[in-house]
């Protein structure tokens, strides 16, 4: 595991590389740390907006937090004039307006988290871009916008969250107006550096704060509910799987200290 220091982390808190912390969410389900929050006080923050949901069932992950903060355009895209210049929309659009990039900033483990500021239908994710920053090691993408060429994402199984599918493109519509910043993703305040994780059952957000208290208290929760169905399993001789798993789950807590 890559254990450079993050770029632009939350701020100083004492904790430990947030990058290391995500170790300790592997196994954990969305509903394990939110019982870990609930049982400390954090009722309800860090917790998505139920409409921002994974794009195909199935998707789990745990991450670091990179932020984009988008805003709706102020001018239309012009009519362009060819069919190349069609298809090379995108590029006009970013050499005339401007674009701020991720690139160069991307590291494995990273979730990257997108404030569409309210921005009408726009295919900010699609299958390429979104395949270019799995590419770079990003582990997810939530936005609270739209993606777009989602039957490509979901034959590629690229890990995003979305509220909505959509149809159309960059140009006119959206434009980036900060990378790294704190944002509102979902209807919560993400932070660089913040955990992000997701399942079936939704998106969590983990102040750096508390990230290292959450897990412990998530990891007895899950292994706790995993022994009680493990019985239940037994009880109807349904053949054990990877959800009653405990003692592979106790082993990997146990290799952490």
């Amino acid at each position: 595991m890559d254990t450079a220091e993050p770029v632009n982390p939350a701020p100083s808190t004492g904790e430990p590389d947030p990058f290391e912390l995500r170790q300790l969410y592997r196994y954990l389900r969305v509903v394990d740390v939110c019982d870990a929050m609930d049982g400390i006080g954090y009722f309800d923050i860090g917790l998505m907006s139920p409409e921002v949901r994974p794009l195909w069932s199935g998707m789990k992950f745990w991450g670091v937090a990179l932020t984009i903060r988008c805003v709706p355009t102020n001018r239309p895209m012009w009519p362009l004039s060819s069919t190349e210049e069609i298809v090379g929309a995108h590029g006009i659009w970013f050499r005339e307006v401007g674009h701020i990039s991720t690139e160069g900033l991307v590291r494995p483990g990273h979730v990257i988290v997108t404030d569409t500021g309210g921005a009408r239908e726009v295919g900010f994710w699609g299958s390429a871009n979104s395949l270019a920053v799995v590419a770079d090691g990003a582990v997810g993408i939530v936005t609270d916008g739209y993606c777009r060429d989602t039957a490509e994402l979901g034959l590629q199984q690229t890990p995003i969250c979305a509220r909505s599918r959509g149809r159309t493109i960059i140009p006119g519509r959206i434009q980036v107006a900060e990378v790294q910043g704190t944002i509102a993703c979902g209807g919560v305040q993400v932070r660089p550096g913040d955990i992000v994780g997701c399942d079936d059952d939704g998106v969590v957000v983990m102040p750096v704060e508390v990230a290292r208290e959450v897990a412990i208290h998530a990891r007895a929760v899950l292994i706790a509910d995993m022994r009680a169905r493990r019985q239940l399993y037994e009880r109807l001789g349904k053949p054990a799987d990877e959800t009653v798993d405990y003692e592979t789950v106790e082993a990997y807590y146990q290799t952490l200290g």
